[in-house]
Parts: structure tokens; sequence; C-alpha cells
């Protein structure tokens, strides 16, 4: 399918290589790509090219036509490229036009077909053919060669497709990474499936005649094999696609022949052993010659599959292009799995073993995809058995790879290893790989997930077989204390919620059987025989939980997945079914349950969250008020007899659930709320009133007092989730606050409740406020809104710790809600109630956060030895999430600019020294900060950097100098880089931040500089070391202007050679870094180069501005550079004039700060002009790599 020739004009001008004598004639030419045939010598084989160019355009092609739209008009496709990759015509049809134009003329056809590999590779360069047909031209295979022809500006390649030899020539400027197979979108994602498909359907087609013609394959072999081996990219990676597509698709044949061969033996066999006068010999005879002729033929695929496997597999399934080696590696896979008899053996097994340890993630995917296809199949598990032993660690270790697809499949393999491989699995292997249900992939955990089902939880039988007195249960109750038993014994109980979430999808049906869980807590040793211990009865209530909660809501829980999953209507409907189940069958049992364990506070604290999940209009439709009844009494009973703040907020929140106003039980549950609120605050105002009452002011009973807490404990619970704004409660909770700040004699028991008590009444009145409030509570509410933060401000200096924490706690988040609050769209009451911290209050914060959170821990780490450390390990755990809680509320502060943003300098000079701890806080509060205001966020670096080096040069002043080899010189250098990496890869969304820190740090570093034209040693240059941590994030045009900002605080000649100068020199070689000019800029004796002295002072006066100064045509004229660097400058210039000048102006637009003066103007573009600001300009002066086979990783033979 090769066009017509065209005109003279659209011939390429191209210089044949030397090596060609002969004269080629006119080729046809189709988009760039030309075919030549040098074996036409007469005008009638000519002639006879161009008729039969385009695949012989016989009439039932010619009304079948395939069409596409391009710039509004139908183009032909003409060529076999164009009509395979458009795909709309049936590949049969397309093969058959061709097998049919290969009878006519195979010469032709296979110019075709090259044509079509070479325009699939991409290249649309020219392809010449001749015939190898003399003896003399032997020596032209020795010279077969890839090479660049100077002269011409061509690239090409001469190689023998025997009985062609081919030479195909291209543009240099072709590139490597635009070819079909790579290009993106959905057109040429189909041009691979047809590409592929092509070559299937060709083979398909041919088998019955010209496959074994030995010269189509044998031509077709070469000219695979010959471009496989080729040092371009797109020739490489496409004959190797269609070389291993075609072994694939001739082995299909082979299988086809095989199955014939046998078929014609067992008739020859049949045949024989009739009686001798029946049996005609020329029936023997004719099925003897087609035994041998399938014997002919699969000896000649067999050569076939061999030449592709050598010549292909061999050289390419190491290739560097990991698209390449996952190719080789999947069609491996395959070919073991269609041929086992002759592929399935450690010869070939050994590839897919290796390349399990490249280092691409994609081909060692393919390695275990190909992998589960073998060992899904039993008769193939016994002839792996070295191939397992000898891979087996390198598998189990894969479900930890960095890549999440590949750890997936690495543990479904390990599946149907489990199943069909018997004990290839140890114990302490298995005990691996369950623990990967708790890990926060999702379909990881999940893999594993069926793992554990399928090896621990489910044994076949299960059903029929039912334990010795397990009664209908039986299964049921044995796969549960199983899963109990793992649950136990993996020891991390917090996790159970993943665990369900891991199982849901293979033991679905027997999570749910909620009624064989509660059948087996309610159980009673004297009636039954048999009840679970604690443990057991603990865990199995955490499960139930678990399983509510996953069937309730239909998502995975917090932490794995990053966002609510989006049910379908099947998963809707089955989630309301789950709901309603849940709903029927605990509303009867729940109550009856916390009966039972109604004193075991973490029993207690899992079974009440269990009515947020009912489908509560089941209470009013079944009639089943009675139950809610029982519930609520449960419930009372349990807030009267717990104060554990778990207990008291969970029954706080299923109450906040049971009573919503949209249901019918509404008013049955407010009823209970409020008879128990009135008994609660009844007992404590009892309590308060006699308190108050005594003569020495304040009871001190330790009766009372638990008495006391216990009451505020529980008040504090349902004030947060209820408004008792009613009840008053705001003032006595004052008054006891008061009472503490005037004496200090309250027991620290009673102040945390009675602070959260006073926050919650004072939120409830804030929430209420409306349009309507008059000013005269606006006003009150103010003072003691004022009033309160007062008494928080205190307590920060509260001798006791939690007091202290949990003042310090309510104090920022009461900033933050009164910060942001709209109070309605009550703009007066917006301004009374507004209330942002003053600057002492920031300060008393900031101290309280440096003590308790930071100076707090090296005290610890100082006074506990190694022994204590290992004894207190829960009690730092512990210590530690507190420290977290207080850093994280103090960062919101700071990224919701309730505080001054510069205080997050005090916090960011712990990051490299507490990265393990709370690194990750400080690292979220510098994100966003740099989203809320990019240059304050910047300025609040340059201070952190700034105030630990002063720190540092104070501290070493008494030895005489900065050292910097000390470890807080190292920690600042740390800390910078640190910094730097925030900034991410993309340089262009951070140049301004960065060159701002640049230009901060030059005016830094050559602060407090004296003498006769700064030429003394300015105190600060050793900070030039610290913030040459962030050269590598400036653009190349960046660092000129940078470096040109640095040039106007150094006189000239100032000499570099000495140690205490060796900063500047190590910044001005980290800004010059690859510059062509840095030769230029120092001379051999280590000066610098000139530099006016006449421009310090016009600069300094601009540095207020943050600008450098006007210049005008003649001062810039007198900055110019020496001779030498000038002609530099100039011979880079004309190379990139043209990308420049848009550059330009993008630069001016994002660099103010070192350019917004007179560098904006005439002298920034002499200055600049010389650069490449773009990106693709950078990637062009770096040399691109040439792609080349190369051996991965370390192979074991």
């Amino acid at each position: 399918m090769i066009a017509e020739p065209n005109t003279a004009n659209n011939l390429p001008s191209q210089k044949e290589n030397a090596a060609h004598d002969e004269t080629v004639p006119e080729s046809a030419v189709q988009n760039g790509s030309c075919v030549r045939n040098g074996n036409l010598k007469t005008p009638r084989e000519k002639r006879k090219v161009r008729q039969q160019c385009e695949n012989i355009r016989r009439s039932s092609a010619s009304s079948k036509r395939v069409s596409r739209l391009q710039n509004g008009q139908v183009v032909e496709a003409v060529t076999l490229f164009e009509v395979v990759s458009m795909g709309k015509q049936a590949m049969q049809s397309v093969v058959d036009d061709w097998v049919e134009a290969y009878k006519q003329d195979r010469n032709v056809a296979l110019l075709d077909l090259i044509n079509f590999f070479i325009q699939c590779s991409g290249c649309q360069g020219m392809v010449t053919a001749e015939m190898f047909q003399s003896l003399h031209k032997k020596d032209v295979m020795q010279k077969m060669t890839e090479n660049f022809d100077e002269e011409s500006g061509l690239q090409y390649k001469k190689f023998i497709a025997y009985p062609w030899i081919l030479t195909v020539t291209w543009p240099v400027d072709v590139g490597n990474e635009d070819y079909p197979l790579i290009r993106t979108g959905p057109y040429w994602k189909k041009f691979k499936a047809n590409f592929c498909e092509f070559i299937a359907v060709l083979v398909q087609q041919c088998q019955c005649s010209i496959l074994y013609d030995s010269y189509l394959m044998d031509t077709i072999i070469s000219l695979l094999t010959g471009l496989a081996d080729s040092m371009v990219r797109a020739f490489r990676h496409t004959s190797t696609l269609a070389a291993m597509k075609l072994l694939t698709a001739v082995l299909s044949v082979r299988l086809n022949l095989d199955v014939n061969k046998h078929n014609a033996q067992r008739l020859y066999e049949v045949e024989k052993k009739r009686i001798s006068g029946k049996r005609t010999s020329y029936r023997l005879d004719q099925l003897e010659r087609k035994r041998k002729e399938y014997e002919h033929k699969l000896l000649e695929i067999q050569n076939m599959m061999n030449a592709i496997f050598k010549g292909t597999f061999l050289n390419r399934y190491r290739d560097v292009i990991p698209e390449v080696r996952a190719t080789c590696i999947e069609e491996i896979g395959r070919w073991i799995e269609t041929y086992p008899d002759a592929f399935l053996n450690d010869s070939y097994l050994k590839y897919i073993g290796w390349m399990l340890y490249d280092k691409q993630a994609e081909v060692r995917l393919k390695c275990l995809l190909g992998l589960q296809g073998i060992y899904s199949r039993k008769e193939f598990v016994s002839r792996m058995d070295l191939f397992t032993i000898r891979f087996k660690d390198r598998i189990v270790s894969m479900p930890l790879d960095k890549d999440h697809e590949v750890a997936v499949q690495a543990m479904k393999l390990l599946m149907l290893m489990s199943q069909n491989c018997e004990d290839v699995l140890s114990a302490e292997d298995c005990e691996t790989l369950y623990q990967f249900v708790y890990t926060t992939h999702r379909p990881l955990a999940v893999a594993a997930g069926e793992f554990l089902y399928k090896r621990l939880l489910s044994h076949e039988g299960d059903e029929e077989v039912q334990p010795k007195g397990g009664g209908k249960f039986g299964a049921s109750t044995d796969q549960l204390k199983r899963l109990i038993r793992f649950f136990l014994d993996s020891k991390l109980h917090k996790h159970v919620a993943y665990l369900i979430d891991s199982l849901w999808d293979w033991a679905g049906k027997f999570l749910k059987d909620w009624e064989c869980m509660t059948t087996l807590l309610l159980k009673n040793a004297e009636e039954d025989g048999e009840e679970l211990n604690d443990a057991y009865q603990s865990a199995l209530i955490e499960i139930i939980l678990a399983t509510v909660r996953e069937a309730a809501e239909g998502h995975p829980p917090v932490g794995r997945g990053a966002a609510k999953k989006i049910l379908s209507v099947k998963e809707k409907k089955i989630q309301l079914e789950d709901c309603t189940k849940i709903t029927e069958h605990f509303i009867m049992v729940l109550p009856r349950l916390l009966a039972k364990y109604s004193t075991d506070a973490q029993k207690v604290a899992n079974l009440l969250q269990i009515p947020q999940y009912y489908d509560l209009d089941v209470y009013s439709t079944g009639h089943l008020e009675k139950h809610l009844d029982a519930l609520l009494r449960e419930m009372k009973d349990i807030v009267a007899k717990h104060s554990d703040m778990s207990v008291l907020e969970v029954s706080s929140r299923t109450y906040y659930v049971l009573c919503s106003e949209e249901i019918a039980i509404y008013s049955q549950v407010n009823r209970a709320l409020s008879q128990l609120i009135d008994e609660l605050m009844g007992q404590l105002n009892q309590l308060l009133d006699g308190f108050w009452q005594k003569a020495e002011g304040f009871c001190t009973d330790a009766g009372e007092i638990s008495r006391m807490q216990s009451l505020l404990r529980r008040v504090a619970a349902f004030h947060n989730a209820h408004d008792l704004t009613k009840w008053n409660l705001c003032d006595k909770t004052l008054r006891l606050l008061v009472f503490e700040m005037e004496h200090g004699s309250l027991p620290v028991l009673i102040i945390v409740p009675a602070l959260q008590c006073t926050y919650f009444s004072l939120l409830w009145q804030v929430v209420a406020v409306s349009e309507n409030s008059p000013k005269e509570t606006l006003f009150a509410l103010g003072r003691e809104m004022r009033r309160f933060s007062q008494i928080c401000m205190h307590f920060l200096h509260h001798k006791d710790k939690d007091v202290k924490e949990k003042a310090f706690l309510i104090l920022c988040d009461w900033l933050l809600i009164l910060s942001h609050q709209d109070a309605n769209n009550n703009e007066e009451a917006v301004g009374l109630l507004d209330y942002l911290p003053s600057t002492s209050l920031q300060e008393k914060l900031l101290l309280f956060i440096q003590e308790n959170v930071f100076m707090g821990e090296e005290e610890e780490s100082k006074d506990l030895t190694e022994e204590e450390e290992r004894k207190d390990e829960s009690c730092k755990l512990d210590n530690l999430r507190e420290k977290r809680s207080l850093l994280a509320a103090y960062c919101k502060l700071i990224a919701y600019n309730v505080v001054e943003m510069t205080a997050a300098a005090e916090i960011y000079k712990y990051y490299v020294k507490t990265y393990n701890d709370f690194g990750d806080i400080i690292k979220e509060t510098l994100s966003k900060t740099r989203h809320n205001n990019k240059i304050q966020s910047t300025k609040t670096l340059i201070i952190c950097l700034q105030q630990l080096f002063q720190a540092h040069a104070e501290s070493h002043d008494s030895s005489g100098g900065l050292d910097f080899f000390s470890a807080s010189f190292a920690n600042m250098k740390e800390l910078a880089r640190r910094f730097s990496l925030t900034f991410g890869w993309d340089p262009v969304k951070s140049r301004e931040s960065v060159a701002m820190i640049h230009k901060e740090g030059i005016e830094f570093a050559f602060q407090g500089a004296n003498g006769v034209h700064g030429k003394c040693l300015p105190p600060n240059l050793s900070f030039l070391l610290i913030i040459s941590e962030f050269s590598n994030k400036l653009l190349k045009p960046d660092k000129r202007l940078v470096y040109a900002y640095l040039q106007r605080y150094v006189a000239e000649p100032l000499p570099c050679r000495g140690d205490e100068w060796q900063p500047l020199i190590s910044y001005r070689n980290s800004l010059l870094a690859n510059e062509d000019e840095e030769s230029s800029v120092l001379g051999s004796s280590g000066e610098w180069s000139p530099v006016s002295t006449s421009k310090t002072p016009s600069f300094k006066r601009k540095l207020s501005n943050g600008s450098l100064p006007e210049t005008s045509r003649t001062e810039a004229t007198k900055k110019a550079p020496e001779p030498q660097c000038a002609s530099q400058l100039a011979s880079a210039a004309g190379k990139s004039r043209k990308r420049l000048k848009s550059q330009e102006m993008h630069l001016q637009e994002h660099l103010p700060f070192l350019c917004p003066g007179g560098l904006r103007g005439r002298d920034c573009k002499d200055e600049i002009k010389t650069e490449d600001v773009s990106e693709e300009g950078q990637a062009e002066d770096t040399a691109e790599d040439v792609d080349v086979d190369v051996v991965g990783a370390d192979q074991d033979s």
C-alpha cells in the first residue's frame, strides 16, 4: 500500500551513501517515506511497481476504501500503515488484500510490508531495497552499519533482510520520544492494538500456504532482527514488539500443527491395524505424506521460533528501555502458559525470575502477571520446583514493593502459590503476609485479606462439619474464634477497622452474622457450659462495632483511601438492607448487652456506638418503642455509673443522634435527655451551694471533690453536643475558675472540667447570636469572652501540667473560632465579638510551645536513663501524643492567620532536630503558610535562618571566629537544604520566592561591612554558605541576576584566596555552576572581574525598595564584561535569541525582587538576553542519553 510516485519536487533531496554504486530508480513516496527497488531496470518493471505499489488497487478494495477527516477534508487511506492505524476496516480483509497482492507479486508486496514496519516506527525517512543475489556482495554483510553521514546531515542504517539489503535513511532530528507506540491518546492506544492484531491475523491467514515458502518469514524475521539491533529507540521498541507478537502468532500455528499431526498419526495407526484385505496402500501413502508434511512444517516453525527468540528476545529482554523489557517478559509468560511442553522449563523460566529484580515497576509487574498464569494451573506447578525454591524468597518480599500495583499482584501470586503448592510457604512467611491486612493501601490489604481468609479462617467442610456442641452457629463460631485469636495475637487492637475492611470482600457473609456474634456474647457459663473470656469478649465487641460501621457506611475507614467511595445503585441497596438488618437485630439485643457489660467502660463505650448506625424509622414503623425505652434506661444507668470521658462522650453523641427532630421518636428521647440533665444539674447545684456556704470558702473533702469532678465531667461531655444554656451553667463554672485565680486552692480534678464547661457554654452563646440580638446581650457576651481569655492566659502558668495544657488547647481553639466566626451575617455582632490575640498573648503562646513541646523534650532526654526509657516506653508515647496536640493547635493559629506568620520562624528552627516527632506538622504548616502568602512565608524562612546564624555567631565570638565544621553550623545547612526541598521540582512556580531568599541573604551577609569600599570582611559573610543550598532552585537566568546582585556588594579588585573569603567563593560557584562564563568571570589569579565602584552607592540607595538601581545606557556600557566574556556572551546570544525575547518579558514579570527598576529595562536585557529562560532550553543543553543495550541488574545464572 505505497502511494503512486509524486512529482520530482516532492522527492526528498538526500545524498546516497558511498557504499551504493548502482543507480536506484525513482521511488514511491508517501508522507515523506520512500521505498526503492534497485533491481528493476526496464521501464516495464518500473511501470509494474507504480501499478502495484498500492497493493494493486483491485475493484473490491477500491469500493471499500478507508477514509478519514483531516482539516475538514476527506483523506483517503492508501498505505498499509494508515489503514491499520485507523482501524476502520476489518483486519482480516486488510490482510486478505495483502496476501492476494503477495501471491501476484511477492517483491512488491514485501516492499509494502517493509514500509509498513518502518512507518510504524515513526520514521518518515527513506527505505532503499536491493536484492542480495551476487556473491561479490558478501562483503556488504560485513558492513551492515548504523552511522551519521556528515555531508548529507542524515542518519542511515544498512542491514540485510534476506533476500533484501535495506538502507533506512532518516533526518537527524527524528526524536526518540515521539513515535506511534508511545504517543498518548485513544487514537494511538488503538493503533497499538491494531498493530498487534495485524501481525496475528497475518500469520493466521498465511499458515496454509505462503508461511512456509522460505521467503516471507525469512524476510520479516531478518527485518525485525535488524531493526531490533538499532540504537534508535523507535526502531528497537517497535520491532521488538512486532517480533514478540510474531512469535506468539507462530506459536499458535505450532499448536494447530501439533493437533493435526496427532490426528494424522492416529488415523495412520487405525488404517494400519485394519484387515489386510480391506487395507489400501493408497490411503496409507496419503496419510503418510500428510504426516511428513506436518513434520516438515513443524520443523520450519521451530526454526522460525528459534530465530526470533535468539535474534530478538535474548538481546532485548534486558534492553535499557523498560517498555521493551516489559514486552519481552509479558510475551514469554504467554509462551510458557500457551505451550508448556516447549517453554515450561528452567531454561525459559529463569528470565522471568531474573527480571523480578528489575528496577522498573512495569517490568516487575509483567513478571508477576506471567507467573500468576503459570501458578494458577496445578499441572504446571509440579514442573516448577527448582524455580519456586530459587525465587520464593524474592516473591515473598515483593508485597513490600514501593509500587502499589506490584505489591498487590505479588500478594495475589502468593495466594495462588499457597493454594497449588504444598508447604511452599513456611509459617513465618504466612505470619509476615497476614500482617498486610493492616496496611493503609486498600487493594493490597484486600489481597492480604483473601490470603488470610482462605488460609487461616476458612477451611473446607466448615459448613458441613459442625463442631460438637456448636449448635446452629457451629461453623461461624469456629471462624469467629480463629479471627479473634488472630486479632489478639497480632497485638494491633486499635486497627480492628482495618482488619475488618480487608476481609470484607471475602468474608462479608460471615462478618455480617451478627446473630452468631451476639449469641456468643450473651452466653453464660452456668447455662451453656462455655463462655468467652474477657479478652475474647472485648475483641468480639470491637469486631461487632467495626462490622456494623463497615456495613452502614459502605466505605473504608479513615486513613485507607483518599476519599469516600461513591456507591453504585446495587451497593446502596445492599447498604440499606444491611442497615435495616442491623437495626432490627440490635434494637432487641443491645439493651441486654448493655445490661450485662454495664460495669466495663471499654465494652460499654463500643456498644453505645452501635445505635448511631440505626435506621431510626424502624422504631416507629415496627412499633418497637418499648425497646427504645429499655435502651434509654440502660444509657441513663451507664451515665450514672461511669465518669470515664470516653463513655460519657459516646453517650452524649448517641443521645444527639437519637434526638433528631426529623424522626418520630424525638419527643420520647428529648424527654429522657431533659430528665437526665435535670438530675445532673440538680446534684451539681446542691454540691456547689453546699461548698460556697462553708466558712472557709471551699470544702476540700476528698469524697465530695470526687463527686464534684464526676458531675462536672458528665455535664461537660453533654454540653459538647447539646445546648445547656437554659441551665445557666456558665456563671457557676466561671465562679469556680475565678476562685482558683484568686486563691489557688481549687483541686486540680475540678479545674479541667470547669474549664471545659465554661468553654462549651460560651461557644453555644456565640452560636446563638442572631441578627436581632440586642446590644446589651452582645456587650455582656463580649465581657465574658474577654474574661474567659484572661483566665486561660492565667492558667498557662499553672503548676499542674494537665491544667496548663488544657488551658492552652482551649485558648487556641477559642482564638481560632472567634477570629473566623460570622455571627449569622450580623456585622455588628462580628465587630463586638471579634477577638484577635494581642502581641503579649502571642508571645505567651509561643513561649508556652517552646517550654512545653521543644525544651521539655530535651530535659526529659537528659534526665532519663536508658533503663528508665525502656520501662516508660508507653508513657513517652502518650507524652509525645500530647505534645503533638499542643504543637498542632498552635500551628493552626499560624496557618489561619490568627497570629503573626513570623512566629513560625521559632517553630521552623526545630524542623531538623525534631523531624521524627514533629516533622509532618511543621512541614504542613510551611505548606499552608506558603499557600496563604508566598512572600511572607519566604520572609519567615529567612528570619529563621538569620536568627539561627546570629545565635551561632554569638556563641562563637569568644573562640575568635565561626567554625564551619561545628554541629550547629551543619544543622543550619541541613535546615536550609530541607527548606529548599519544600519548593518542589518545578523552579518556575517558586522562582519569586527563591530569588527573594537570595536577595535577603546577600543583604544580610554584607550587613555591617566597613572599610574602604567594603574591602573588610563582612561579619555575616558565612551566611552565604547557608543560602547556597537554595542555588539549585534558581533558573539559569535567575542565577545571572543573583550573581549580578552579588557583584554590587563586592569591590574590585578583591583577592579571594584566603580562607575567610571562602564562603563568597563557594556561593559564587553555586551560582555559576554549569555556566560557560565561569572561566571568564574569575581570572586565573583568583580575583573577581572588574566591577565599577561608582555603582555601589547608587545601588545601596535602592536597597530599601528591594530593587536594583535605575541605570542608563551609558552606565550599562561601563558595566559590560571583559572582552573575552563579552564574546562568549554574544556567541551564546546568537544561539537562543528567538526564544529569549518572549521569555525575557516572563522573567521581568515574575522577578520583582531582582529587576524591578533599571534591570527591568535596558540593563536587564544586557544581562539576561544571553540565557535561555525556558525549561526546554535547559533540556537542550543537557546531552540526551543514547539508548543502548545494557545488562540491567546482576543476574544469577
